[in-house]
């Protein structure tokens, strides 16, 4: 079954729906105005999802949300304080209008061009080109210092280097033990002068004898 075709038998079904449900029109007082068909944004189809608002006099009377990615929607539009109903997709303005009519029904296509203003994505347009790579930032402050790692294993020994200037003199040691005794010499031949010794102890006795008289004779008065 064609899209169109769908479209006929959805909106027939909906102004059977109003035709036999009398109880429901008089608890709402007045019937609204159904429109049904798809909505696009910039060429392309709405995004599921996406609100469409029908609104008269600047004040919201009925929204819907497209059903399938096709488009599709299904919106009532209440009474309101006049008669002409323009149309948003998203938060784009519409380039359709229409005149409400009591108990309405009509097939209509939405299409909406423009910039979004808000978050709300719309419609999927196409990828730009990736831009052009920029220079490269300044080098960042540098980060703190790792964890000391284990140890390595030695490395060979290096070569000897050159002696060194000699060292000032230490302080002499403590003197060490004495050696032992030598062996005692021989005898020596008796000597002649025994006689000699005793003349001379002798004279020496007489002059000490002499001395002290004179020290006694020189103390007497005269």
């Amino acid at each position: 079954m064609s899209k169109i075709k769908v479209r006929v038998v959805a909106l027939l079904a909906v102004m059977a729906l109003l035709l036999t449900l009398p109880a429901v029109a008089s608890a709402q007082s007045v019937p609204p105005h159904v429109f049904i068909g798809t909505a696009s944004v910039n060429g392309l189809p709405a995004n599921v999802g996406i609100v469409v608002t029908g609104m008269i006099g600047g004040e919201e009377q009925g929204s819907a949300v497209v059903s399938d990615n096709s488009g599709n929607y299904v919106l009532m539009v209440d009474q309101g304080a006049g008669t002409d109903i323009t149309f948003s997709v998203g938060n784009i303005t519409a380039s359709e209008t229409a005149v409400w009519v009591q108990g309405g029904a009509e097939e209509l296509a939405l299409t909406a061009n423009g910039i979004s203003g808000s978050s709300e994505s719309v419609a999927a347009g196409a990828a730009g080109a990736t831009g052009a790579t920029g220079p490269s930032g300044a080098d960042g402050a540098a980060g703190p210092a790792g964890a000391r790692g284990a140890a390595g294993p030695a490395g060979s020994a290096g070569a000897a280097g050159a002696a060194g200037p000699a060292g000032d003199a230490g302080s002499a040691g403590s003197a060490g033990p004495a050696g032992p005794a030598g062996p005692a010499g021989s005898s020596g031949a008796s000597g002649g002068g025994g006689a000699l010794g005793m003349i001379a102890l002798i004279l020496a006795i007489v002059a000490l004898i002499g001395v002290g008289g004179v020290y006694v004779m020189s103390r007497r008065p005269a």
